[in-house]
């Protein structure tokens, strides 16, 4: 009985915890397996270290540019040994919190990596040495390994780093340069450069963030420059040479330059190597896991979640989708995932968000003429004072026929904590003249949603 489950998970990210929690407060008998600390991606190499270096970042910035405010300093530093201390340990207790939950939970939880045998069965092997080291069986087994980060496949790829290196350093580097033009290099390379570190970012296409509306984009682009990032558009690196204590690159284009370190974020991709599933025949959708409607693989009894289907990969959408099929399978309901109006933000400095279409992907749907834009750009009151004088963007796009709000999108301080909320709305439907009716709370930039004509 010690090895049979009614539920094996593979994976404590946060689909994976969501799912076992859930499923055990339902009287379910629960695994789980995890070869690294327990927590996945978001809580300790992604979203939560991430975001505390961004506030790191941002405390740096206000205080560099507030003199006009009267608030004058005389040697600032910055010491990158005590922030990235912090955020282990901070990771840790995080990690910890949730360990404690599953054992109040009695959620049987195996320290190694897990792979299949048949479609009933896992292996456990040792993470350090790889060798088996526990079988167990359960009635149904729900995958949700999450997704790892991308390498180049260039002479000296083994001196780069990857998004999951950084949060293991020590301190950080004078110099770095950025491979990638989404979300993970745009955010670490505004972090890096606002704790005055010297940026270099390198896009292989004429473009950030691919998938984000344009004006996000654009706003993106124009305050990474005036921070002092150096953008090398339709350029990637053809190979690496490591001399003495600094990383010599060479660009396809011919240009060579020379960094104290550069980190690969090209994207993600499943991580499904380990998990032997030849030996139960499951079926793909690409490079995804194929799944049904309910979460459900081609083998009736296995289930997957998170980065490795094809939905929108984002902590949010992990977590409920192994609630939902926690209690779709153990509490008797019968729910599914709401994917229209999914959320997302950019914590870049500033940060940007945005839900629903973008101008492009509406235009695609209804056509140019059916649609209608509302924009508004301007320097945000709490730039006043401050040296610099970032702009903030917000948009609303409409459907002409019904006036509903078909995207909302916004670039500037606090868009995070703004689009959370338009969210709610898009979801219930609001039109534009009841954006128009509701009264605007003056002085605030989010007001200007209310306020466009």
């Amino acid at each position: 009985m010690d090895n049979k489950f009614d539920l094996i998970v593979i994976g404590a990210g946060s689909g994976g915890l969501a799912a076992a929690k859930r499923a055990a407060s339902y009287g379910a008998r629960v695994s789980i397996i995890e070869g690294s600390k327990i927590g996945g991606t978001c809580v300790i190499r992604g979203c939560v270290p991430k975001k505390l270096m961004v506030y790191a970042a941002n405390s740096n910035n206000d205080i560099k540019n507030s003199s006009g405010y009267g608030i004058s300093f005389e040697d600032l530093t910055f010491n990158s040994e005590i922030l990235l201390k912090n955020v282990k340990d901070e990771v840790s207790r995080l990690s910890k919190m949730h360990l404690n939950s599953l054992s109040k939970l009695n959620v049987k939880v195996f320290n190694g990596w897990g792979s299949f045998i048949d479609q009933n069965h896992i292996e456990i092997s040792c993470p350090n040495t790889g060798k088996s080291i526990n079988k167990i069986s359960g009635e149904r087994i729900l995958i949700s390994v999450g997704g790892k980060p991308k390498r180049l496949n260039i002479q000296g790829g083994q001196f780069l780093w990857s998004s999951n290196d950084l949060f293991e350093l020590n301190s950080f580097p004078d110099s770095i340069l950025i491979v990638g033009g989404g979300y993970i290099a745009c955010e670490f390379a505004c972090i890096f450069r606002n704790l005055g570190i010297e940026v270099t970012q390198v896009i292989r296409s004429n473009n950030l963030l691919n998938g984000f509306d344009a004006d996000l984009s654009n706003s993106l682009k124009d305050t990474i420059i005036s921070s002092g990032i150096d953008l090398l558009f339709n350029e990637q690196l053809s190979s690496v040479s490591k001399k003495r204590d600094v990383l010599e690159i060479n660009f396809k284009s011919g240009l060579k330059r020379v960094f104290n370190s550069v980190l690969v974020a090209a994207g993600r991709t499943p991580n499904l190597d380990n998990l032997k599933l030849t030996s139960i025949g499951l079926e793909m959708n690409g490079e995804y896991l194929k799944v049904n409607e309910f979460n459900q693989t081609t083998k009736k009894n296995i289930f997957a979640i998170g980065d490795i289907i094809d939905k929108p990969n984002l902590t949010p959408v992990a977590i409920e989708q192994g609630r939902v099929f926690a209690d779709n399978y153990y509490g008797g309901l019968s729910r599914l995932v709401n994917y229209k109006f999914v959320p997302k933000a950019v914590f870049t400095i500033p940060e940007l968000a945005s839900v629903g279409m973008t101008e492009k992907e509406a235009i695609e749907k209804f056509s140019k003429e059916n649609i209608k834009i509302f924009k508004c750009k301007f320097v945000p009151m709490s730039n006043t004072f401050k040296n610099n004088k970032n702009k903030s963007m917000l948009k609303l796009v409409v459907k002409k026929i019904d006036d509903k709000i078909l995207g909302c999108h916004m670039f500037g301080d606090a868009s995070s904590e703004i689009i959370q909320m338009a969210s709610v709305a898009l979801n219930a439907g609001v039109t534009k003249k009841e954006f128009d009716m509701t009264m605007a709370l003056h002085p605030t930039v989010s007001e200007e949603f209310v306020t466009m004509y």
